[in-house]
């Protein structure tokens, strides 16, 4: 004779409808990002513009560090956010023309001057997208001529 012992009864927790409309709607800010990087970058498909979008934010990312960075990564949909926050600190900042070069690099079939085309691209649509005080605050990291990659003038100062 078999004899069983009933067992409490376990439940297993669903997300709340607030966890899925957040992940919905960090989603919608991906897809808003990368559509704004379409449109600015005249790129047929979202698809291209999210491969360029990733390619430039993980080169990016390497080059950004500090508050900054974790402001950068506040400021973006999660997605976005991870591209950056997954790159190690480069340990030498490259210069705004060796950043395009490397970004072409990455990009099959590009030469110069498509990669800074994909570079200033997002990089204008991110200064958009976090506002003015937090792109002044990653130009003065970066070394001088990014500001052109920024969309912004790349003004000297005068002494």
């Amino acid at each position: 004779m078999t004899v069983t012992t009933p067992q409490p009864r376990t439940t297993i927790p669903t997300p709340s409808p607030l966890v899925t409309r957040d992940r919905d709607t960090d989603t919608s800010r991906w897809h808003e990002l990368t559509e704004r990087v379409r449109e600015a970058g005249q790129y047929t498909t979202r698809a291209e513009a999210e491969r360029v979008t990733r390619i430039v934010l993980s080169a990016l990312g390497g080059h950004v560090t500090g508050d900054e960075r974790v402001a950068l990564v506040q400021a973006l949909p999660q997605e976005a956010g991870r591209v950056i926050a997954s790159q190690i600190p480069a340990t030498h900042p490259l210069t705004a023309r060796e950043f395009v070069d490397s970004v072409a690099t990455r990009i099959e079939g590009a030469t110069p001057a498509t990669a800074r085309w994909d570079v200033s691209s997002v990089l204008s649509v991110l200064a958009d997208w976090v506002g003015d005080p937090l792109t002044t605050d990653l130009l003065t990291q970066l070394p001088p001529g990014y500001a052109l990659l920024f969309g912004r003038a790349d003004l000297i100062p005068t002494a």
